[in-house]
C-alpha cells in the first residue's frame, strides 16, 4: 500500500506534522496520534486530509488511517475513534485486525454516562421493561439486515461449532445443534423450551425429528419468521412474544435451551429461579454464550451502538454459582472461544462482501458500525479479551440450599482469612 507520486510515503519529522492545520489544536492532536502509532511499533500508515501520508514502521505497512477531516481528531478514546469512522471522518484501508492491537494503547471501557445508566437501569427500572426496549431497539433493522452475514442454513446469532476450521459455517451451524442435541439427550414427544427463538433454528432443527419446541422471543418479527417455519413445515412448535422471567406453564418442559441469550438477562438469581419453576425433574439447560472474566465488560463503542440496555457477557462463575444454589447439577462445561472467533470472522467477512446492499438499505454508518463491531469482536476473541463456553445444568430433585445475604457475607467473609 504505497503512495503515489502525489501522496509520497515520508518519515515523520515534528516539522511535517505542524503544517496540518493551521489550529494548535489540531496539530497537537496530530502529533498525540503519530505518537501512539510509533510506540505501538505496528507498520502503519496515517493519510493526512491534505493527502500527506506519515510513515510508520520499516515493514510494508499493516493499514493505513485515513483522516479527512478534525472529527477524525476529537479523541484518541476507542468511542471517539470509533465514532469518527461511523461518522466517516476516518477511513481504514486494509487489515483492520492489525489495527486492533492498538487496543492497549487507547482508553476502551464505559463512559462515566454509561456507567450511570447502566446502574439506573439495573436498580431503578424493572427487568422485563428495559429488556425487551434494548432487545426491540437493536433488532429495530429487521430480520433482512442480520440475515445478510449469519449461516444461511439455521440462522444463528450467536457461535456455531466447528469440528474443521475449514469447514463452512453453514456445517459449523449443524455442529452446535448436534451438541446441543444429544447433551440433552432429546427424544420424539419431548418438549422443549427455547428462550430467544431467533430465527428458528431450534424450532426447524428439533421440530423435523418429532421434537415439540416452544420458542420464546420479545421481537415480533421472529416470532412471525418462526410461524411461517411452523406451518410451512409441519412443525409440532409454538412461539410466544415473552420475556422468560414472565413465562407461565401449565407442564413442564423436559428441557430447555438457550442460545446466546443470557448476555440480556444480567440478574442471574431471578432467571435460575424460572428455570427450576419450568423444567422437569432431571431436565436439562444447554446453555451457549460469549464471556468476560469480569462481568458488565464492554467497551464504550458497543454500548453506545451495539448494545443499548443492561447488556453484559457471561460471567461464568456467577452463573455457576447460581445454577448451583438452585439446586442444578453441573453436567459440563466447555470452551469454546476458537469457535466464536471463526463464527464472527465469517459474519464480518459476509458483511463486507455485502456492503454495497447493506449501506444501500440501512446507510453507510449502520455498516461501519457493525463493521468495527464484528471485527472487533473477533479480535477480542483472538486475544482472549472475551470468551465463549457451553454449559449443560441438570435439575435435582430437591432446590438448593441457596443461602440469604447474611449467610453469604459471612461466607465472603471467612474466604478472605
Amino acid at each position: 500500500m504505497q503512495g503515489s507520486s502525489a501522496n509520497r510515503t515520508i518519515d515523520t519529522p515534528q516539522s511535517s506534522i505542524t503544517e496540518v492545520w493551521n489550529t494548535v489544536d489540531a496539530s497537537r492532536r496530530v502529533r498525540h496520534l503519530s505518537a501512539l502509532l510509533r510506540s505501538a511499533r505496528i507498520s502503519c500508515e496515517l493519510q493526512l486530509p491534505s493527502g500527506k501520508i506519515l510513515s510508520f514502521g520499516n515493514a510494508a505497512p499493516a493499514f493505513r488511517v485515513c483522516l479527512r477531516d478534525e472529527r477524525g481528531l476529537r479523541g484518541l478514546d476507542e468511542l471517539s475513534v470509533g465514532r469518527a469512522y461511523v461518522e466517516g471522518a476516518i477511513d481504514i484501508q486494509g487489515d483492520l485486525s492489525a489495527l486492533f492491537d492498538l487496543r492497549d494503547q487507547v482508553v476502551g471501557g464505559a463512559t462515566f454516562t454509561q456507567r450511570l445508566q447502566l446502574a439506573a437501569q439495573l436498580f431503578l427500572s424493572h427487568p422485563t421493561r428495559v429488556n425487551r426496549r434494548s432487545i426491540t431497539d437493536h433488532y429495530t433493522f429487521g430480520d433482512d439486515f442480520y440475515l445478510q452475514f449469519v449461516d444461511k442454513s439455521y440462522r444463528f446469532y450467536s457461535h456455531c461449532l466447528f469440528e474443521d476450521e475449514g469447514e463452512p459455517l453453514e456445517q459449523a451451524a449443524l455442529h452446535k445443534l448436534e451438541s446441543m442435541f444429544k447433551s440433552l439427550r432429546l427424544a420424539p414427544g419431548m418438549r422443549l423450551l427455547d428462550i430467544g427463538g431467533g430465527w428458528g433454528g431450534v424450532t426447524e432443527y428439533c421440530g423435523a425429528q418429532g421434537i415439540h419446541v416452544t420458542a420464546l422471543t420479545l421481537v415480533e418479527e421472529s416470532a412471525r419468521y418462526i410461524r411461517r417455519l411452523i406451518d410451512v413445515h409441519r412443525l409440532p412448535g409454538a412461539v410466544y412474544v415473552e420475556d422468560f422471567l414472565e413465562h407461565r406453564i401449565d407442564e413442564p418442559y423436559d428441557h430447555a435451551v438457550i442460545y446466546g441469550v443470557i448476555e440480556h438477562i444480567p440478574n442471574y438469581r431471578p432467571f435460575c429461579e424460572r428455570l427450576w419453576d419450568v423444567l422437569k425433574p432431571g431436565g436439562r439447560l444447554y446453555l451457549d454464550a460469549s464471556a468476560t472474566v469480569e462481568k458488565f465488560d464492554m467497551s464504550a463503542f458497543t454500548r453506545r451502538y451495539i448494545w443499548h440496555g443492561p447488556h453484559t457477557f457471561l460471567a461464568l462463575q456467577d452463573m455457576l454459582t447460581e445454577l448451583l444454589y438452585h439446586g442444578f447439577e453441573i453436567v459440563e462445561v466447555r470452551r469454546e472461544t476458537r469457535d466464536y472467533e471463526l463464527t464472527i470472522s465469517h459474519w464480518a467477512a459476509r458483511l463486507d462482501a455485502n456492503h454495497d446492499v447493506i449501506a444501500a438499505r440501512w446507510g453507510e454508518d449502520l455498516y461501519r458500525a457493525f463493521r468495527l463491531y464484528l471485527w472487533g469482536g473477533a479480535h477480542a476473541f483472538r486475544t482472549n479479551r472475551l470468551q465463549a463456553y457451553h454449559l449443560v445444568a441438570e435439575k435435582r430433585n430437591e432446590r438448593g440450599p441457596r443461602p440469604g445475604h447474611l449467610r453469604r457475607l459471612k461466607h465472603f467473609l471467612r474466604s478472605l482469612r
